[in-house]
This record gives C-alpha cells, structure tokens and sequence, in this order.
C-alpha cells in the first residue's frame, strides 16, 4: 500500500524536515505530504530526464489540453486556452496579482485565519492589507459576516483574496456563499482572486468543487483563479502553478507585472503537471481514502481532549486547532516539547491556534498523537 509506507526524507533537503534535524520532533506543519507522488508522474519525470536535453521550454500543447480536459470532467468548468497564464508557484500568483490590481497605495481586503502567503503578498506590494475575521458557528465550520466584509471596504479596496477551499479550517465554500461575495464585489467594483489549490482534495462525501468564476458568466471577467498540481499529487518542489483569468486586459496586467521578476515554470514541473492531469484517478482515490482515515482518527482523538478544539476540515488535509487553553498566545513551544511540530497560528493571523498537517502515513499520525497524550 502506497499510502502505508513511511519514507525517509531526511537525505533530501526537505524544508519539512529540516526544519526539526537533529531533534526528536516529528514535522507536521508545512503543506506538503510525505507520500510519493503517482507512479505515472515518477514515469513521466524518467522519461523526460532519460532524453536528456533541458533547454528553454514553452508550456506544451498537450499539458495546456490535459488542464482543460480536466477543468471540464472534473469543475464542469469550460477553460478558454487563452485564459490561462502559467506560473513557477502560487504564491507568486498571490503577489502578482496583488501588484496587478490597483495602484500602490490601494487596499486588499482577506479573511482571518489564512494561509500567511495572503498577509505577506500585499505589503510586499505596496497595498495596504485588511483583514475580516471568519467567525466558528454552533456546527463546528468557520463563515465570514457580510455585513463585516462590506463594512470594512474602502475606497481604495481594489482586491479582496480568498481561499477557496480554505487553508487553514478546511471549508468548502458552498455556491451560496460564494455568490454572496460576488454580490459584494459587484456592489464595490472589486477584483476576487480565488485560491482554488486545495480544490481536488475534498475529503465530505458527495462534494464537488465549484470554480468561483464558474458561478457567474457576467462576473468572470473580474477574477483570477490560482491553481495547481502541486498539493493534490504532492509535486510542490517542481514549481508549476497557473492562473485562469478570462478577461484579456486584466490577463496582460497580469502578464505584464510577471516581466523581469518571475521565472518561467521548468520543464519538469511541466512534465509532472501534465502526468498529474491525466493520471487515471486510482492514486488519488487512495489518497482520498487515507486521508478520510486520518481524519476520522484525529475526529475520534480530539473528541476525548478537554483542553484541546478541532475544526473538522472538509476539505485539504490541514487540521486547524484550538489550543488556547494550553496558551492562548503561543501555545507551539508546548507542543514542539512533546515532540510534535506544527504551524504557529500567529502566521495565520489568529494567535492560540496551531495548523496540523495530517498527510503522511496513519502511523506517523498515530505516533504524533500518542506523543500528544498528555495534552489531552
């Protein structure tokens, strides 16, 4: 079983791991996984570096076509080839996008918690960041106010960013609450980028994932979706990513503002990205189902803490923690001296919390919590 088999990644320079060298302390923060990717990337990727030429290389025809079939069979989403503007990694696109839009000066709007990439990218724009928090409701999922978000536009707001399905608590935003934001940035005359990276790992049964820009035909021309192989097939390290943006003038704003700055995506984050997207689905499904285990495990084991809240997340495989009755500042050092390291929710904008990510083997999860125990 692929899923069951504990890798070494130690020799690799992998930040994940790095990070803890030398310690007893099992990394379990940044987003990626510590399973090999599907055996038709790994074919791919030998295939690729048995011809043995790495020049200068344009995004293939064939990985442009793989995309949107794709985009079609799985979003039910009908992607113009011309939409689309490839990328060495999402996180530029956060950062493009924020420098795209608007002038220095001018304001983006996000919610809080968030994956930090969204807090960085516009001060380091020269934007003005506003956060709205989402708040937890009685049934455990997280929801922003409307009246909150509308509330806290300005005149100079010109991009509000979201994660969509949401890192760091997991929501799978419905089509109602999408339309709601598109409603508000109609009424506002605002551009949404939508982080959809985590979108093919929808962990609810019976879900399927929604495209923002899908929703409404007359409001497409005001977005800009992020997305990429990178999370789902565990690829982060080749560096490919895309944006969908429909409209031609925002596309060349977006272009424009990559010249000189951002590297072109390599041939093997190409060569990996297009195995991903025509890769049969028989990997992915057992993914799915190993991480649908770890999370009934971490349900079942936060279900018995008295000190210690999860959010259940519906989608990625990233648990959101309440920890602010072991610190309510920063409760990481207590974890990290029970051997566990996790992501400081001060990142994220929301200090208490902890971020942990649960894709590795059920074992590794298992040996985690058991170290967790006196915490409980």
């Amino acid at each position: 079983m692929p899923f069951r088999q504990q890798i070494d990644r130690t020799p690799t320079a992998s930040q994940k791991w790095a990070k803890y060298a030398g310690t007893d302390i099992l990394p379990m923060w940044v987003a990626d996984m510590d399973f090999q990717s599907p055996p038709s990337v790994i074919a791919a990727l030998h295939e690729r570096v048995a011809h043995g030429v790495f020049g200068y290389t344009d995004p293939p025809a064939s990985l442009i076509e793989a995309f949107i079939d794709y985009a079609s069979r799985v979003y039910r989403w009908q992607v113009d080839p011309a939409w689309i503007v490839w990328l060495p990694g999402l996180v530029q696109g956060l950062n493009i996008a924020c420098r795209a839009i608007g002038e220095p000066g001018d304001a983006v709007l996000t919610f809080t918690p968030v994956y930090p990439k969204f807090l960085h990218a516009p001060p380091l724009g020269e934007r003005e960041l506003i956060t709205v928090p989402l708040h937890q409701h009685a049934d455990g999922q997280w929801r922003w106010d409307v009246a909150e978000l509308e509330a806290a536009i300005t005149p100079r707001t010109r991009l509000l960013m979201l994660c969509h399905p949401h890192n760091p608590v997991g929501r799978i935003w419905s089509d109602d609450e999408l339309r709601q934001l598109i409603d508000v940035a109609r009424r506002h005359d605002l551009i949404i980028c939508s982080d959809e990276i985590h979108c093919d790992l929808l962990l609810d049964e019976g879900t399927q994932h929604t495209p923002l820009a899908s929703l409404d035909p007359d409001f497409a021309s005001r977005t800009i979706t992020l997305l990429a192989p990178s999370k789902t097939w565990n690829i982060a390290g080749l560096g490919c990513a895309l944006a969908v943006v429909p409209d031609a003038a925002l596309r060349n704003r977006l272009r424009r503002s990559t010249l000189g700055l951002t590297p072109a995506v390599n041939l093997l984050g190409y060569t990996a990205a297009e195995a991903a997207y025509r890769d049969d689905g028989i990997w992915h499904a057992g993914l799915i189902a190993t991480l649908r285990e770890n999370r009934a495990l971490l349900r079942d084991w936060f279900a018995q803490s008295s000190r210690l809240k999860i959010t259940i997340p519906q989608a990625t495989y990233l648990a959101w923690i309440d920890a602010r009755a072991i610190d309510a500042e920063n409760p990481l050092p207590v974890f990290e001296a029970h051997g566990v390291g996790l992501s400081d929710g001060r990142d994220f904008g929301t200090p208490g919390f902890l971020r942990l990510n649960f894709g590795c083997p059920t074992n590794l999860l298992q040996e985690a919590l058991n170290r967790l125990e006196p915490l409980r």
